[in-house]
């Protein structure tokens, strides 16, 4: 199916909610009707075939009295859900009492097994049938939604029973996540939310899912992954992810499975997620898909993962999260602190304003350290994470912790406005604990930001894509390793730097520094000053004193109980292209030649008015 096939749908779900919805509901509650009916009309088209066999089957259960039925109920539906009711959703259209299409509803939606029964609490669903039924508007929205005019089944619907002619196109699992991601978008979009929230372009994800799996494709053997996303919203990277490695087996030959991870805190988001695993077929998936804040309620706690990928939420507060934790200053989460070589205990906490380099550290904590590939990380963060905070902060501290641990490949600067929540750069950081030996303590800086494709029309704010050949350019830059003008390869210590404090002592009338009784300098408060000094700075810490400090002031010394650590990337500073500036004569000449402009219009209006 293609784009436009899914837009059809998209557009005849959107009007629904025009025709059915305007006058019973704002705007901006129209999602709770629509989101969760989308997800119970794929799921009922997913069940018609095998209707009769699972009645069948729990009357014999229920004669035998069985009483945990499920399991073999969805063993005859031939899916990881079913459901139990005399009813499909075409069978409550001839409902026309408004109390018995009530009754017969939440029978149909009872029916189903206790993976869909979550999804239909987190969408809250059953709140609104008791609205619809009061609008009479029920009945119209089942109708339409099991319209002959849009096809949610997995199966091609032909023109008649020759079957040579389609009518309307199968709606696949990928098109069926496609039609959801587009659903949300608009609805937030209409809302103005974010949808950058809960939805991260295709574009960006499959750059981001061949940058986790291309450079060890060689590597990959007849086995068995793990994926884990601990922001995973409608779990659309897991998904691509997951297509990505089976593509990859097959081009090599190999035999491998994979298990999805996740974990995700907007019920809403969370049910869509659950639901998609639900309809690939495959409960267990389901199963790992956790309910709540990865920060504060790690799902996924004694789990180590062979590749991670994540967009997590970023300039949004963790302060909630840090009070359920017992206060910022009380967390001892190992995940987010460690400790020096000297035992000092080291905190990598941000501040509450800003959690995502949290979600980075909770991935760190989660690889696995004794398989030949390690674990590989792929994660986009915006600018903030590459400077934000001063050394020793816990910004700070956890780029210090993330560098000296020699964990980041690379970072790639994305072209602005390539998200739909944000116009800003968004930069895809890189990390695995098991580098190859030429990038074995470096760190390579990719500037993406020109490699772009304008969209003919804007997404919320996303006004440019990454095509398939850019995508494709992109990852040859970062395979090659090649220094070029977008391309700049560092050693590690090159973003590191200390954070001193200089003294100078009280001088007296001669220019003498003044002692105490130990013969100690008596420090001038109103002279002592920080400095910046690279690691890369020849001499270190006291060959920028010879060279910079003392020069100016002799008795200048270092404060050694004040150094501080810190590490910042700046793609500014290593990518900057200047402009080139106009001479002086350009400038002049320019300026003659609008005096003369100037002085004819001035002629012509002058003499304009003498006339």
């Amino acid at each position: 199916m293609d784009n436009q096939a899914h837009n059809t749908i998209v557009s005849f779900i959107w009007g629904i909610a025009d025709d059915c919805l305007r006058d019973v509901y704002v705007r901006g509650k129209y999602r709770d009707v629509i989101l969760p009916m989308t997800v119970i009309r794929r799921l009922d088209t997913m069940l018609e075939d095998t209707k009769d066999e699972v009645l069948n089957m729990k009357n014999k259960m229920d004669l035998a009295g069985i009483s945990n039925q499920w399991p073999a109920l969805c063993n005859t539906a031939g899916q990881a859900f079913c459901n139990s009711s005399p009813f499909l959703l075409r069978d409550l259209t001839s409902r026309a009492k408004k109390q018995t299409l009530k009754a017969d509803f939440e029978e149909y939606l009872d029916g189903f097994s206790p993976n869909v029964q979550e999804i239909l609490e987190k969408f809250k669903f059953r709140n609104q049938i008791q609205t619809m039924i009061d609008a009479d508007i029920l009945g119209a929205v089942i109708e339409k939604f099991i319209s002959p005019d849009i096809n949610l089944s997995p199966k091609t619907i032909y023109k008649d029973d020759s079957k040579k002619d389609i009518r309307l196109p199968a709606l696949d699992n990928h098109g069926m996540g496609t039609v959801f991601e587009e659903l949300i978008r608009k609805f937030n979009e209409d809302n103005n939310e974010e949808a950058g929230e809960h939805w991260t372009p295709r574009d960006v994800v499959e750059l981001m899912a061949d940058l986790a799996f291309e450079p060890i494709r060689d590597k990959i053997k007849d086995a068995t992954y793990s994926c884990y996303d601990g922001a995973c919203g409608t779990g659309g990277m897991l998904t691509v992810a997951q297509d990505r490695l089976l593509e990859l087996a097959e081009d090599t030959n190999k035999k491998v499975s994979i298990h999805l991870f996740g974990q995700e805190v907007q019920p809403e988001t969370f049910a869509i997620c659950k639901a998609d695993m639900l309809l690939k077929g495959d409960g267990e998936q389901a199963e790992h898909i956790s309910y709540g804040s990865t920060l504060s309620a790690d799902g996924n706690a004694t789990r180590q993962f062979d590749f991670m990928l994540s967009n997590p939420p970023y300039g949004k507060s963790w302060k909630t999260d840090a009070e359920k934790m017992g206060g910022k200053k009380d967390i001892l989460d190992s995940r987010f602190n460690t400790f020096l070589q000297d035992g000092t205990q080291f905190s990598m906490l941000p501040k509450t304003s800003d959690g995502q380099l949290l979600f980075l550290l909770n991935n760190v904590a989660k690889m696995k350290k004794d398989t030949a590939l390690g674990s590989r990380i792929v994660e986009v963060h915006n600018a903030s994470s590459l400077f934000s905070g001063d050394a020793g902060s816990g910004e700070g501290n956890a780029r210090r912790f993330l560098i000296e641990s020699d964990l980041v490949e690379a970072v790639i600067a994305l072209p602005e406005s390539m998200f739909y929540n944000t116009s800003l750069g968004t930069y895809i950081w890189i990390l695995t604990n098991k580098k190859e030996d030429r990038r074995k303590g470096k760190i390579q800086l990719i500037d993406a930001t020109s490699m772009k494709s304008q969209l003919k029309k804007n997404m919320g704010k996303k006004n440019c894509e990454l095509t398939p050949d850019l995508q494709a350019e992109i990852i040859r830059i970062y395979m090659s390793m090649e220094e070029s003008e977008f391309s700049k390869v560092f050693n590690n210590d090159e973003f590191g730097f200390w954070k001193v404090t200089v003294l100078q002592p009280q001088l007296n009338e001669n220019g003498e520094p003044l002692k105490d009784k130990k013969g100690m300098m008596i420090v001038n408060k109103e002279k002592s000053d920080t400095e910046i000094i690279p690691f890369s700075y020849a001499g270190g810490i006291e060959g920028f004193m010879d060279d910079e400090v003392r020069p100016y002031a002799p008795f200048a010394w270092v404060d050694d109980k004040k150094i501080q650590i810190g590490y910042e990337m700046s793609f500014t500073k290593y990518f900057y292209k200047s402009i080139k500036l106009r001479t002086m004569e350009e400038i002049i000449s320019e300026l003659h030649a609008i005096e003369e402009e100037t002085d004819g219009i001035l002629s012509d209006i002058v003499g304009g008015r003498n006339e």
